[in-house]
């Protein structure tokens, strides 16, 4: 008997198609920057926590869990209270010194128009430079025997003005703010030159048409227009001065006697030279904690303003 196949009857087609959940693209796109912050930034914050509250060197075994006793002696440490409190000047002076200069600069460079260009190069060359080779720069062109500005003022005859910039401790933080301001002015004019470059031209003109002078135009009209890159500014200067490290340290050392120290340099020093890695850990985790709480004041402070206006 000659048995034929029975073909398999075919599932009839609906018409409708699986797809895949919604949220799968954004989770796939964002997993790698999760990774990376889990990796760098969440971990090793832990890692402090964790290290704050143990005794040791950082080498052998010799480990010790004290607690709490590492922030006990945080609390009565007067040279983090003093780094702490130079931290909030170079913020206060960064604020004060930094975005005032940058926005005149903005405002003539735009002004200028094309003919700027040069000089938008040669303002924007600090900020090319390394924090490392600024420092060993400056760290030179203020040494008290063969610097350059104690040799002009010897020269010209101005002998009392000339000081050990950076030895001595009335002027070491002073100094070191002045280079710190210097070398970031440019990064704030670049922002205000670009959000002045988004400004209405037509607005201008109609300002100049009603016979509003250039300081009515820059109270009336820019200033309310830069608002939101003025609040921006001044929240990446506060916070950039609360974690600033490298050109003091290559400078100063954070000396003399602490003249210059901020949490940054007070943390390394703990860690690498006192081979304190337990109390170090202590000193970053209260740095990230500090500029964790400015960093939220500050967002809130300038959410509710901008609810009022």
């Amino acid at each position: 008997m000659n048995r034929q196949a029975t073909p398999t009857a075919a599932a009839p087609w609906t018409g409708r198609r699986r797809h895949a959940p919604e949220w799968l693209a954004p989770a796939l796109f964002l997993a790698p920057a999760l990774a990376l912050l889990a990796v760098f930034l969440l971990y090793p914050l832990i890692e402090s926590l964790r290290l704050s509250l143990v005794e040791w060197n950082g080498l052998g075994k010799g480990r010790v869990d004290v607690g709490l006793d590492n922030w006990s002696a945080l609390l009565r440490d007067a040279q983090f209270w003093r780094a702490l409190g130079n931290n909030l000047l170079l913020a206060l002076m960064s604020v004060l010194v930094q975005l005032p200069i940058a926005l005149a600069l903005a405002l003539l460079l735009d002004k200028a128009g094309r003919g700027s260009r040069t000089l938008k190069i040669l303002y924007f060359l600090p900020l090319l430079f390394s924090s490392v080779a600024l420092g060993v720069i400056f760290k030179n062109i203020f040494d008290p025997h063969f610097g350059p500005i104690n040799t002009a003022l010897n020269a010209i005859g101005a002998t009392a003005l000339a000081q050990d910039w950076l030895g001595d401790r009335r002027f070491a933080l002073l100094t070191v703010t002045a280079v710190v301001c210097w070398q970031n002015i440019p990064f704030y004019m670049i922002l205000f030159l670009a959000a002045l470059a988004s400004f209405p031209p037509e607005l201008r003109e109609a300002a100049r048409l009603d016979g509003a002078s250039d300081a009515t135009i820059f109270w009336k009209i820019k200033l309310p227009h830069l608002q939101g890159t003025v609040r921006t500014a001044a929240m990446l200067a506060v916070i950039g001065s609360l974690r600033y490290f490298d050109l003091i340290y290559v400078m100063t050392g954070g000396g003399p006697e602490g003249a210059s120290e901020l949490m940054a340099t007070y943390m390394y020093r703990t860690v690498f030279s006192s081979f304190q890695l337990g109390y170090g850990s202590t000193v970053a985790s209260a740095m990230f904690l500090v500029v964790a709480l400015i960093a939220a004041f500050g967002m809130r402070l300038t959410k509710r303003f901008e609810t009022r206006v």
